[in-house]
C-alpha cells in the first residue's frame, strides 16, 4: 500500500471577490483543503455567500 502523508494535504482561506467590490460591511469565507501535489496554482471556485444571498466567485487567499 502506498505511504499516506498528512502534509500532502493543506488546509487554505476561499475568500469572495465580489463581496468586497460591494462595500457591504462583512466577510464571506470558507475554509477547505487542497492537495498540493494536484493543484500546486490557488484555486477558484463558485460558493454561496450568505450575505449577498447568491452564489459568487470565491478565490484562495492564503
Amino acid at each position: 500500500m502506498a505511504k499516506k502523508t498528512k502534509d500532502a494535504r493543506i488546509q487554505v482561506i476561499m475568500e469572495c471577490t465580489e463581496h468586497k467590490t460591494s462595500g457591504m460591511p462583512g466577510t464571506s469565507r470558507y475554509i477547505t483543503t487542497k492537495s498540493k501535489k494536484n493543484t500546486p496554482e490557488r484555486l477558484e471556485l463558485k460558493k454561496y455567500n450568505s450575505i449577498l444571498k447568491r452564489v459568487t466567485v470565491h478565490k484562495e487567499i492564503k
